[in-house]
C-alpha cells in the first residue's frame, strides 16, 4: 500500500533540519542551544517515526466515527511513536511536538480526503476540549505546557490544534506562497514570520521570562523588515541572532514544529 502522507510527513521533517541557518536550533551548521544532538540525529528521529505516520495515515483513511475518538486513537499511536523516537536518539526529544502535531496532520488529511471536508475543521472536531482536558483540570503541572498554562494562561499548541491551527492557516501558508527565491531562503523568512506571532513554549521555558517574548517577535520582525533572506543586513542580523540565542540557550522549538506543520501542508497543496 501507498502512503502518500507518511511521505511528505518524513519529507517536512528533513527539509526542515536542513534548513539553514535557523536562530537556536539544529541544522546542518550549528546547534548551540542543543548541545546533546545535530543533524544527525534529526535524521534517525525522522526515520524512527516512519510506522507511526502510516499508521496514523491508515487510521485517518479507514475511521468512521467520531472525530474526537480519532484522536484519542491517534494518541495511543503517539504513545508508542515516543517510544520508538528516544529508542532511536538514545533518549533525546528531537520531535516530540512533532509526534502531536504532525501526526495530526497527517491523519486528518487521509481522513478528510477520503470525507472530501476541510481539513483544517476536522482538525478542530478532533480536538475540541483538548485545552480543558490536557491542561485546565491538572492539580500538578508537570510538562512545560501545563506550567505555563497555569503560570500564564498559555494554552500553547494544544491550543493552536484546538482552534484548527490559525497560525498555520491564516499567517504562515499565506506567508510562504508570497516568498520567492531558493526552498531554502522561502523557509528561513518563514520560520522568521512563525516567530513574530507565535507564542513559543520552548523559548518561554528557556528564557524564564513570558516578556522575553516580545523581544523574540520584535527581533523577529526586524528580520523580516531588513528585507529578509535576500539582504546581507537581514543575514548579518540573523547570524547575530544565532549567537545570542547560542548564550542565553534560547531555543525555538515550537516554531520549528510549526515550520514542520506548513512545509507538510505546503507539500501536499502544491505550493513547495
Amino acid at each position: 500500500m501507498k502512503y502518500p502522507h507518511a511521505d511528505l510527513a518524513i519529507k517536512a521533517l528533513l527539509y526542515e533540519v536542513v534548513t539553514w541557518p535557523k536562530p537556536g536550533l539544529v541544522d546542518p551548521v550549528t546547534h548551540s542551544s542543543h548541545p546533546d544532538m545535530d543533524v544527525y540525529t534529526f535524521i534517525d528521529s525522522s526515520l524512527s517515526l516512519r510506522t507511526y505516520f502510516e499508521n496514523a495515515e491508515d487510521l485517518g483513511r479507514r475511521y468512521n466515527g467520531k472525530l474526537s475518538n480519532l484522536f484519542e486513537q491517534l494518541r495511543i499511536l503517539g504513545i508508542q511513536a515516543e517510544k520508538e523516537m528516544f529508542a532511536s536518539t538514545k533518549g533525546i526529544n528531537t520531535h516530540k511536538g512533532a509526534v502531536f502535531s504532525l501526526g495530526i496532520f497527517v491523519c486528518a488529511y487521509s481522513y478528510s480526503i477520503s470525507n472530501n471536508c476541510d481539513v483544517f475543521k476536522t482538525i478542530q472536531k478532533m480536538t475540541h476540549g483538548l485545552v480543558e482536558h490536557d491542561l485546565a483540570n491538572v492539580k500538578v503541572p508537570k510538562t512545560a505546557g501545563e506550567i505555563e498554562y497555569q503560570k500564564y494562561g498559555k494554552a500553547g499548541i494544544r491550543g493552536q490544534a484546538e482552534a484548527g491551527y490559525p497560525i498555520i492557516s491564516k499567517i504562515a501558508l499565506p506567508f510562504l506562497k508570497q516568498t520567492t527565491g531558493s526552498l531554502n531562503e522561502r523557509l528561513i523568512d518563514t520560520l522568521m514570520k512563525i516567530a513574530t506571532v507565535t507564542e513559543d513554549s520552548n523559548f518561554i521555558k528557556r528564557a524564564g521570562d513570558l516578556d522575553k517574548l516580545t523581544e523574540l517577535k520584535k527581533w523577529s520582525q526586524h528580520f523580516l523588515d531588513l528585507g529578509g533572506t535576500k539582504n546581507n543586513k537581514a543575514l548579518a542580523y540573523l547570524k547575530n541572532l544565532d549567537n545570542l540565542f547560542s548564550e542565553r540557550n534560547y531555543s525555538l522549538g515550537g516554531c520549528a514544529d510549526l515550520l514542520i506543520i506548513t512545509i507538510f501542508v505546503a507539500l501536499e497543496e502544491g505550493i513547495i
